[in-house]
């Protein structure tokens, strides 16, 4: 045996407890091999329905490795795709006879439907694992309750609300085509309009008109002021904040390093009081105590101190022999 398949058994072995409970749970969806913490640096391999993804992150791999890993694997399910993506270098994808658009799967997680494309016009899956365990509180707590769902991508969080009968539910994106996808989940759940709403707007603008914080943005000499959606003042009893690690528009900057509490304090203000909101920092080198330190001090600057909390940690498919994951989300009770 090959010291990567042997790596790839000793995985598979330490999942078998959580892999029994998923398929009870209707999931199969999940991270089969986590290699930064399980052996090979850079080295992911997931599980979507009947699709096989693999990406390397540091080193690309042979032909012979990819077919390894498929074969290895083959027994555990019906692979009918097998999605190699390399992202060795900046921007890059694999420009070989795999790199092809991928099918337009349907897989499931606690019984939700979501659409799959192992290789699409963007980088990134369409579906997070790690954020499991997030989505499972979501589908046990939004029952009756209205959500708001910011930094939505492809709606996740929003579809779970929804199918776990919110009274109201509203996914915040600025990418069309992440919002297309959201709506193809939503119908692959049998979801209508009126179950689930999708807004194209940019973070700042639409979490700034909720909470009632005027808006601003950055206009050069010689240029007209952008447009936006218009939204009412409104406050939602569970809001889920998702931020990237950096990005930037002409209404704000999100630096979750650096000025966490520019994304924190609208999303803290759509809150109703003594309701809930989710958020999460995904940067490495930003440890939980810091992170929760801003998040406390920002929410007592708000005027809307937290009265409780409570940290999620991914499941166990995604492995932290040091107790310290990337992916932090906090619960706050307001």
């Amino acid at each position: 045996m090959s010291e990567l398949s042997a790596l790839l058994l000793q995985a598979l072995e330490n999942r078998s407890e959580l892999l029994q409970r998923l398929q009870a749970e209707n999931t199969n969806c999940y991270r089969l091999f986590h290699g930064t913490n399980e052996g090979m640096q850079g080295l992911t391999v997931d599980r979507y329905g009947a699709q096989l993804l693999i990406q390397s992150f540091h080193d690309g791999l042979e032909d012979s490795a990819v077919s390894e890993i498929e074969a290895h694997y083959s027994d555990l399910f019906e692979i009918e795709e097998v999605i190699y993506n390399d992202r060795s270098a900046n921007n890059s994808r694999r420009q070989d006879e795999r790199d092809k658009r991928g099918q337009p799967l349907v897989a499931q997680e606690l019984g939700v439907n979501y659409r799959v494309k192992g290789k699409h016009s963007g980088q990134d899956p369409f579906l997070f694992l790690d954020m499991r365990v997030g989505r499972r509180y979501v589908m046990e707590q939004a029952k009756g309750k209205s959500v708001l769902n910011l930094f939505s991508y492809t709606c996740g969080v929003g579809i779970c609300a929804a199918v776990a009968v919110a009274s109201e539910v509203v996914n915040v994106d600025f990418a069309e085509r992440n919002l297309a996808v959201g709506k193809e989940n939503a119908e692959l759940n049998g979801l209508s309009d009126n179950h689930v709403q999708f807004v194209q707007s940019d973070f700042f603008t639409a979490a700034k008109q909720y909470a009632g914080i005027p808006i601003k943005q950055r206009i050069r000499r010689g240029q007209k002021p952008r447009q936006f959606p218009r939204l009412d003042e409104k406050q939602f009893d569970l809001v889920y904040l998702d931020p990237p690690r950096w990005a930037k528009s002409h209404f704000g900057t999100v630096d979750l390093i650096r000025d966490y509490p520019s994304v924190l304090k609208p999303a803290l203000l759509t809150v109703n009081e003594g309701g809930t909101l989710v958020c999460t920092n995904n940067v490495a080198k930003v440890s939980m105590e810091d992170w929760l330190d801003v998040v406390k001090r920002c929410a007592n600057k708000a005027g809307r101190p937290i009265r409780d909390f409570e940290i999620l940690t991914p499941e166990s498919d995604f492995p932290s022999p040091d107790g310290q994951p990337p992916l932090k989300i906090a619960v706050l009770h307001l």
